[in-house]
């Protein structure tokens, strides 16, 4: 099922493929659609690929803590979608929803489903991701909202994740009902700077 949402003052114009985004302050009512991701053959998913590594790179760039360090490559993002992540949608044990704007990927979230045989009830959140042209508009919201729907239809009770302390991802998670469980010190490093920052782990129940 494709979730709709329509969003206020947004004009979006494409320039080539796997270029960045641009939005505007000019254009009202246009839809974002929440639905998952289905690899697609031949050039259909190449075309896929570039727009969810675009998405990576332009968020690794405006700043996200997602496991990427500067300088990160178009190529490095295409790489990640390709073959780390590509592989475990074809096998099953990961769940990837994406928000599109039209025909374009302008978010994304995973549903990590690999878990050892004593944890099957619960699954991780990863890579909440955002194109930074497109944030501030309820689309991370709409993702985290229908991942949910996703982990309940698979049979969960759990889910977990973690975020960089204080981040802008870290109240959204609370304001959805998450609860944090505890904060390790020096756990990452941001993608621009070498310094060691906080990581939150937070948790939230199905009912």
């Amino acid at each position: 099922m494709i979730q709709e949402m329509t969003l206020d003052n947004v004009q979006i114009s494409l320039i080539g493929r796997g270029s960045l985004l641009r939005a505007s302050d000019s254009m009202v009512g246009m839809t974002v659609a929440i639905d998952e991701w289905r690899p697609a053959d031949g050039s259909v998913l190449e075309e896929q690929l570039d727009m969810l590594a675009d998405v990576l790179h332009a968020a690794v760039h405006a700043g996200a803590s997602v496991s990427f360090i500067l300088p990160f490559s178009m190529d490095e993002a295409r790489a990640f979608w390709r073959d780390r992540v590509l592989p475990v949608v074809a096998d099953g044990s990961r769940r990837v929803l994406v928000a599109r704007w039209g025909e374009r990927i302008v978010g994304t979230v995973q549903l990590n489903l690999a878990q050892p045989p004593n944890q099957k009830h619960r699954a991780d959140v990863m890579k909440l991701l955002v194109h930074p042209d497109f944030r501030g508009r309820g689309i991370a919201r709409a993702l985290m909202a229908k991942l949910e729907d996703v982990a309940r239809a698979e049979g969960l009770t759990l889910l977990t994740l973690d975020t960089r302390t204080g981040d802008v991802a870290e109240p959204l998670y609370l304001s959805m009902g998450y609860v944090l469980a505890g904060v390790i010190p020096e756990y990452a490093r941001g993608p621009a700077s070498p310094v060691l920052e906080a990581t939150s782990f937070l948790y939230k129940k199905l009912v």
